[in-house]
């Protein structure tokens, strides 16, 4: 004999209830909602503490940077497991299919000291490096190449003409000693877009596997491939110069790129460790890469520099968050120099000024490195 499946499932089914006694109304175990308020609590606790070990614990560092100070050489072996773990953390080099577009350098005005350019250079699908490039007049065989980086809601026209506001001379300065200098250009406001259109962009630049450091990393180091193409360019002498959010760029470009043999990094070192200890929520969208806090901070950052002549200004007059930390983590980057026996390639200067770029140390220390 044989049932239909539904009946024989209902027939089961009331047998089971019959069978726990529900339909007889039984007592069942409750509880306030809020019992459990302390337990949440305590998650809450838990994971701030957590956090806060992570920053302070500096095994995990260890076990992934070891420093070999027998040699230059040895000290950069040792410095190729950490590398990859920030250029994994920051998602470079950013994806990119085919590129077809090719350089362009387009005069816009000569003068006394050199020829300009207005130029693009593709760097991945679609994307570009767009920016103002000098040729030193009167050029005579190749000369180094300097990348001088503007800062938050600048430009290469702000940091070059009519003075350069508080940029001084970190454009022309480098075509005055006989350089080429270019000065791209990064997203900071765009006309006909929301505010927020960099932590928007950088937002989303994550969600698909990069960020915004790795994108405008990227609009430098393969600007300088084409650049060091050009006739007039020693590939072999190469620095980065950069104020503010341009002195971000000054510390992790060359931190990726080993063909740039001096930086100088002005008035940001140690920006974002003092505005995370402050308020960790406050920290712009790019800063906050994997790991930024706890193994990437600005002196490991540094360490990925290190033997290589690297500069950190800081202006005595400058507010605290452009200055204080930047006193306080640079002898850590000193220890590094020391250790692997090239003391004079790093010098913190604490110049008397505000939030500027200090054109006399600055091209002081490039032109001896160069």
């Amino acid at each position: 004999m044989s049932f239909p499946i539904r009946t024989t499932v209902v027939a089961l089914f009331a047998l089971g209830v019959a069978g726990i006694g529900l339909a007889q109304n039984p007592k069942l175990y409750e509880e306030n909602v809020s019992a459990s308020d302390p337990l949440r609590a305590t998650q809450a606790k838990e994971l701030d503490e957590y956090i806060k070990l992570l920053i302070q614990d500096r095994a995990r560092f260890r076990t992934l940077f070891h420093p070999d100070y027998r040699s230059v050489d040895a000290y950069e072996r040792s410095k190729k497991a950490f590398r990859k773990r920030f250029l994994d953390s920051i998602g470079y080099p950013p994806p990119s299919l085919e590129i077809n577009d090719k350089p362009t350098f387009t005069e816009i005005g000569v003068d006394d000291i050199g020829t300009y350019y207005r130029v693009q250079i593709p760097i991945v699908t679609g994307v570009h490096s767009e920016g103002i490039y000098i040729v030193p007049k009167n050029v005579k065989g190749r000369v180094p190449l300097i990348v001088s980086m503007h800062g938050g809601g600048g430009s290469p026209e702000v940091a070059l003409f009519h003075g350069g506001a508080n940029y001084h001379d970190m454009v022309r300065g480098g075509v005055k000693l006989g350089y080429a200098v270019y000065a791209p250009q990064h997203l900071f406001n765009a006309p006909g877009y929301p505010r927020d259109i960099r932590n928007q962009i950088d937002e989303r630049l994550k969600a698909v596997g990069t960020s915004l450091t790795a994108v405008e990393i990227a609009k430098i180091t393969r600007a300088i491939d084409v650049l060091i193409k050009r006739p007039e360019i020693d590939g072999n002498r190469i620095g980065m110069v950069g104020l503010s959010y341009g002195g971000y760029y000054a510390l992790v470009t060359p931190a990726v790129d080993s063909r740039i043999k001096v930086s100088v990094s002005s008035c940001y070192f140690g920006v974002q460790e003092f505005r995370f200890d402050a308020d960790p929520l406050g920290i712009p969208s790019d800063f906050r890469f994997m790991d930024r806090f706890s193994l990437l901070r600005d002196p490991d950052l540094a360490a990925l520099i290190c033997p290589r002549a690297l500069m950190i200004q800081a202006g005595a007059n400058d507010d605290a968050a452009h200055r204080d930390y930047g006193i306080l983590l640079s002898p850590m980057v000193q220890d590094y120099y020391k250790r692997v026996g090239q003391p004079k390639n790093f010098v913190f200067d604490l110049f008397q000024g505000g939030h500027e770029f200090n054109d006399k140390s600055a091209w002081e220390f490039v032109k001896a490195h160069l």
